[in-house]
């Protein structure tokens, strides 16, 4: 049979079902993608903020999700940072396109600026070694020398990850536990965590903090991280960080017009109910609204605890509840989207704040969840990068901070820690009467995650990289139970993050096919 004659229901439209989209719908499959919200998207969607008749900014309708606002604010509600450029251009290389065609890329630089909440100053990270490294023995004296022994293993070991790792497939321990996997997996450095490792590089708590932070983008703690993702730090300081004009949103619009071009179907306020499965095989799906549609293969973009615990009869589902009470997720967040009357020079795109107690701050979100009392926190101003993001003389800024997932709350206490963190931010950042100056304001957090996302527990995430959760430990992308069936996204290997998720298409891909290879697909 042809691939023109097969069928596939994709649910969710996260970069790892748009990226399913985008790749079957090449391959010459007949796709449909089907979205609960209604936006393409998933954690990647947008919404603006407009002036109303009395002159009040208000959330305008997100549906149209226009390219420009130029009389009010635009917000990427979720990722907002574009790394990895080499996995989206292989991607996109994949797929017959060119990622010039449809993005403008612009490197930031700096790549972003941390405040430390002690010393009230801050340093600029530039992605650039000639600039880095004297401000790195500033820091630490000696150390950028160590920066520069460690930046090399890390290049190495990114560099075996993508040949021998991350667009591997595994289905069983002998699969992962491999004399080529063995070979290799010992120069990534697995079995220590990332807190371990780094101090065998560096001294001080500043140097810590700015090779661990890393650790948060893939949801966990550098206590648990294991030292394999100090890879993370090669993408940090010699690959650079990027921002696609217009948004990250940009990146979503770029997938869906690919897949649309190839004759993908997208339907949005569509939300799955179940799986219908039959004689053991996964044959379409059923909507909310009572609607069913059939297909050859089913692939599900949403999180796998979702897909098993409520998409899914009893019967098919492949782990127990208490698989799923034991995860170790990644954490949730309180974002604060914020639209304000004033420029703040203080402000780059993208700005760190770190805890003056590590340790601290990550048990309150891993070991004893509660509100940090002490909270890194992340804020993004893409105003400064991009214009067309918020009115003359207007910044936005999307804020966040890491929390417990699972973190219960009534709506004073969410008010009162935004408060908090509103202060935390204008002292520690120096940005002068910051609060006077907020003209909108949305804040999304646990229980948002839940609701919008079906996320467990509220994780803003998915499941966290600890050695337990990471390769052959992630769930598979395949059912055990259902045949046709098919996951990608957060939560299968490789795991977190836009250019991740991506792969995680592709191995579904390799999937079907039956390709066993451990590296990137050449063609399709």
């Amino acid at each position: 049979m042809s691939n023109k004659n097969k069928t596939a229901i994709i649910i969710g439209s996260g970069f790892g079902g748009l990226g399913s989209a985008c790749i079957l719908s090449k391959a010459g499959w007949d796709v449909q993608v089907f979205e609960k919200n209604e936006q393409i998207g998933g954690r990647a969607s947008l919404f603006t903020a407009t002036k109303d008749a009395k002159g009040v900014f208000r959330e305008s309708n997100t549906a149209k999700t226009p390219a420009k606002n130029a009389s009010g604010f635009t917000f990427d509600a979720g990722p907002s940072w574009y790394l990895m450029p080499d996995i989206f251009e292989h991607f996109f290389d994949l797929i017959g396109e060119k990622v010039d065609d449809h993005l403008t890329l612009q490197k930031l630089s700096p790549s972003y600026r941390i405040f430390y909440k002690d010393s009230k100053r801050h340093v600029d990270i530039y992605s650039d070694l000639k600039k880095d490294l004297p401000t790195i023995k500033n820091i630490e004296p000696g150390a950028e020398i160590a920066l520069k022994q460690y930046l090399k293993t890390a290049g190495k070991q990114y560099e075996i990850a993508k040949d021998k790792f991350l667009y591997k497939n595994y289905d069983s321990f002998k699969d992962f536990f491999t004399w080529e996997v063995l070979s290799q997996g010992r120069k990534l450095n697995a079995l220590t965590n990332m807190d371990k490792y780094v101090r065998s590089y560096f001294k001080t708590d500043e140097m810590y903090k700015i090779i661990q932070y890393p650790s948060v983008f893939l949801g966990s703690s550098p206590y648990k991280t294991p030292a394999l993702y100090s890879m993370m730090n090669h993408i940090d300081f010699n690959m650079g960080v990027f921002y696609p004009r217009g948004g990250i949103y940009e990146v979503v619009r770029a997938l869906e017009k690919i897949a649309k071009k190839n004759a993908t179907k997208f339907h949005v306020n569509s939300e799955v109910k179940q799986i219908i499965v039959k004689a053991g095989r996964a044959i379409g799906v059923e909507l909310t609204n009572g609607k069913k549609f059939y297909a050859d293969h089913i692939v599900s973009n949403a999180n796998v605890w979702h897909t098993e615990t409520k998409l899914l009869q009893k019967q098919h589902r492949t782990k127990s509840p208490s698989y799923w009470k034991k995860r170790v997720l990644a954490p949730s967040a309180l974002i604060m989207y914020l639209g304000v009357n004033k420029t703040f020079p203080n402000l780059k795109h993208h700005n760190l704040v770190f805890s003056k107690n590590w340790k601290k701050n990550f048990a309150q979100i891993f070991d004893d969840p509660s509100w940090p009392d002490d909270p890194s926190l992340y804020v993004c101003a893409p105003s400064k990068t991009d214009p067309d993001v918020a009115p003359k003389g207007h910044e936005n800024l999307f804020v966040l901070v890491p929390i417990a997932a699972g973190l219960d709350y009534s709506q004073k206490q969410l008010d009162a820690y935004t408060d908090k963190i509103l202060d935390t931010i204008q002292d520690t950042m120096k940005l002068k009467d910051l609060k006077k100056h907020i003209v909108y304001k949305k804040l999304f957090s646990v229980k948002d995650f839940a609701g919008r996302y079906h996320a467990q527990e509220g994780t803003a995430l998915g499941m966290a990289h600890i050695l337990k959760q990471t390769a052959v430990f992630r769930p598979h992308n395949t059912s055990k139970k259902v045949q046709n069936l098919f996951f990608v996204g957060a939560d299968v290997n490789p795991g977190i993050g836009m250019p991740i998720t991506l792969i995680s298409a592709e191995l579904m891909y390799k999937r079907l096919i039956g390709d066993k290879t451990s590296g990137p697909l050449k063609k399709l």
